[in-house]
């Protein structure tokens, strides 16, 4: 009986000392595409050529300088834009029926 689960267990540890031994540069020898190497950077230079001030989300200090009632009328006026259906378009048609 021990004779049988000795052999799979030295088998199981000589195959995990094998495969751990190895470099890893010889087991990975998958190169990257030039388009898996680029991914995402043409997100990323997006959202970098848009930031105007890089920096701001360093200052945590409150916006000062703008009135509350002119705040809340702006944000009023912006909720009520939202809230009316936009008009229906109306079409003529000039049908001319002499020739």
């Amino acid at each position: 009986m021990k004779k049988i689960f000795v052999l799979p267990s030295l088998l199981a540890i000589m195959f995990l000392a094998l495969g751990c031994s190895t470099p890893s540069s010889v087991v990975c020898t998958q190169k990257l595409s030039p388009l898996k190497k680029d991914f995402g950077n043409s997100y990323r230079l997006a959202i970098e050529n848009q930031t105007l001030n890089p920096e701001a989300k360093h200052n945590l200090k409150p916006v000062s300088g703008f009135d509350g009632q002119v705040a809340n009328s702006v944000a009023e006026k912006y909720r009520k834009e939202f809230s009316k259906p936009a008009p229906a378009p109306t079409y003529m048609f000039n049908i001319n029926t002499s020739n």
